[in-house]
């Protein structure tokens, strides 16, 4: 069980019911969220904080992609949720086959095309995000010394208006003991995830 303090008077949390993780499950559905923090990128959500309480049971952390910037690079905006991006920018997509599943804000690997990673500061247990890509992806988990946790693939591309029979928006996740990073690579393609999400 972890512990957190947690401060800031946008928190909200939502019941759920909540599974066990175990070592070999590569997938648990958004449903089983138990306890959900939506996380802004301003620092004045934690320093401007009114409520203090203390979550005693796992918790999972979404992150508020709104208050990012459209070409903002992103990297330490949500640090102090426990979470660091290397190349990634947020963006407001105009492409049509990029639709957004949350507001107007998505996060996409630039500037080198087709990847984006994320660095926990403590491990976590699960994340997802909601994925539309333009070919194959795959999310990939790593332990503190870079061994391969866990995959969950994207199969063929999910743009939206397209002859794809998979639909824009496709929730993937990995979940694993001890994951300390997560990649998302499309080879030769460009994506977009929303809804980035992971627990304690």
């Amino acid at each position: 069980m972890v512990r957190w303090e947690i401060v800031g008077k946008q928190v909200t949390l939502q019941s759920a019911q909540v599974s066990q993780l175990e070592p070999d499950i590569c997938r648990i559905e958004q449903s089983d969220v138990q306890n959900q923090i939506i996380a802004s990128a301003k620092r004045s959500q934690l320093e401007e904080a009114t409520a203090h309480f203390t979550v005693d049971v796992p918790t999972c952390i979404c992150l508020n992609l709104e208050d990012l910037k459209c070409f903002e690079v992103v990297e330490h905006q949500y640090e102090q949720w426990g979470v660091i991006f290397q190349n990634s920018i947020a963006i407001q997509p105009s492409n049509p086959a990029f639709p957004t599943k949350l507001g107007s804000t998505a996060l996409m690997g630039s500037p080198k095309g087709g990847f984006l990673e994320a660095t926990f500061l403590q491990p976590v247990n699960w994340v997802s995000a909601s994925v539309t890509s333009s070919q194959r992806l795959v999310l990939s988990a790593y332990d503190r010394d870079r061994q391969l946790l866990c995959q969950s693939i994207l199969p063929s591309a999910n743009l939206a208006n397209s002859d794809s029979s998979l639909s824009p928006n496709i929730l993937l996740s990995v979940a694993a003991k001890n994951i300390h990073s997560i990649t998302f690579c499309a080879f030769d393609g460009q994506f977009t995830i929303d809804e980035f999400r992971f627990c304690l």
